[in-house]
């Protein structure tokens, strides 16, 4: 049996102990609040075991809430896994369970736009200061470490620009300087890539994406070592951080396809790229599977797969044009998140806006895209009607 094969069954089968589906297919939807005992050894059993799987109270989560956790800690290769009510609230409440007044927290600077909006907003306000560092910078971040340095976040790739980190040479500046890491791992889902193996402590999912895979759940995941699943664990629980039985039994029943969805996105993707690779006004693709993406090379060595989503920059443009491009598009539809079976399509200009410390070409606009699982021609001819209205206000423009 193969490495993939055995991947493709521990999809299927991971979370589905028999405690938890009492012999059901999937793991039935369990909501709660309070949990009822029949006597105070009982009582006492729960209290003594409520972080070990056994019930004690809703808001620490139910069968449902189990298998889930399980399925996910396993194929990330973690300790345990928190559940949060959508991946913003992963990443808050990993980053507030390990900083407080006085720490220093190093953040790479292509990182999803509300992460930065944490930082600047929020923990800013509880005395954390952030120091934003080059998404390509590799074991040179030992320059920026500081006394206070307490957490380096990684997120690769980035959001948007869709650089890749060299995340096992920062994690072994981390470990010498007994620093925690965390890992924005949506990317890549708990399949592409084996995030503790490089040597990450945290890492975190937006489940509402691939895991789902279908648009209509919001749901996070932060999944910890075994040094630090504990206060993971601990404190987000105390900040009452907690997931809907229903929700989760969604995640949990798209987990399960998740493998085969993935196939298919980066097939779709992959043709898609190499047809826009041909155009001639796209400035370069970024694309991890493409060497004109920063930090291919990581790609190539840490990730096992790819999946939909990925930019390309035009040679040329202004908001109008841009504005022409992903208006009046009939298949790709223009919207926020990814993941989902449908395509999505974004236009950005001016990125220097959401950047501190790296540079970024304002006179090159760059287009977003998700590829969905329609027919690869239809999305190839959306694409080309967007190209013959944005070349129509470009040259308007001459």
């Amino acid at each position: 049996m193969s490495k993939h094969d055995k991947l493709a069954t521990q999809i299927v089968s991971t979370g589905r102990d028999k405690k938890y589906t009492q012999g059901i297919i999937n793991p039935p939807v369990y909501r709660a609040s309070t949990v009822v005992f029949d006597s105070m050894d009982d009582m006492r059993h729960a209290i003594k075991h409520k972080t070990n799987g056994e019930l004690f109270y809703g808001r620490r989560g139910t069968h449902t809430h189990f298998a889930f956790q399980q399925a996910i800690a396993e194929l990330e290769g973690g300790c345990g896994t928190a559940l949060y009510p959508s991946g913003a609230a992963a990443i808050s409440g990993a980053l507030l369970s390990f900083l407080g007044q006085g720490d220093h927290l190093l953040m790479v600077d292509n990182v999803y736009e509300p992460t930065r909006d944490l930082c600047d907003k929020l923990l800013a306000g509880y005395g954390v200061e952030t120091t934003y560092y080059d998404p390509l910078i590799g074991a040179d971040i030992k320059e920026l470490i500081r006394p206070n340095t307490k957490v380096i976040f990684l997120e690769s790739p980035g959001s948007i620009t869709m650089e890749i980190q060299d995340v096992p040479g920062i994690c072994e500046v981390a470990k010498a300087h007994n620093i925690i890491t965390m890992l924005d791992n949506t990317w890549a889902s708990p399949i592409n890539c084996r995030p503790f193996e490089m040597g990450i402590d945290i890492s975190i999912q937006a489940a509402t994406k691939y895991i789902v895979g279908h648009s209509d759940v919001m749901i996070g995941t932060a999944t910890a070592n075994e040094e630090h699943w504990p206060r993971l664990r601990e404190h987000s629980y105390l900040m009452g951080l907690t997931t809907s039985p229903d929700d989760v039994y969604l995640a949990n029943r798209g987990l399960r396809t998740l493998g085969v969805r993935l196939k298919q996105h980066e097939q779709n993707a992959l043709k898609v790229a190499n047809w826009l690779a041909a155009r001639e006004e796209v400035d370069h693709l970024r694309h991890p599977a493409f060497d004109t993406c920063p930090g291919h090379e990581f790609f190539k060595r840490d990730f096992c797969g790819g999946n939909g989503l990925f930019s390309f920059v035009l040679k040329q443009g202004n908001l109008k044009a841009v504005t022409a491009f992903v208006e009046n598009m009939q298949h790709f539809k223009m919207g926020f998140s990814w993941g989902g079976y449908e395509s999505l399509i974004l236009g950005y200009f001016g990125l220097d806006k959401i950047r501190t410390v790296t540079n970024w070409d304002t006179s090159k606009p760059l287009i977003r895209l998700h590829i969905g699982l329609e027919d690869v021609d239809d999305l190839i001819a959306d694409l080309d009607a967007a190209f013959e209205r944005y070349n129509l206000v470009v040259n308007s423009c001459k």
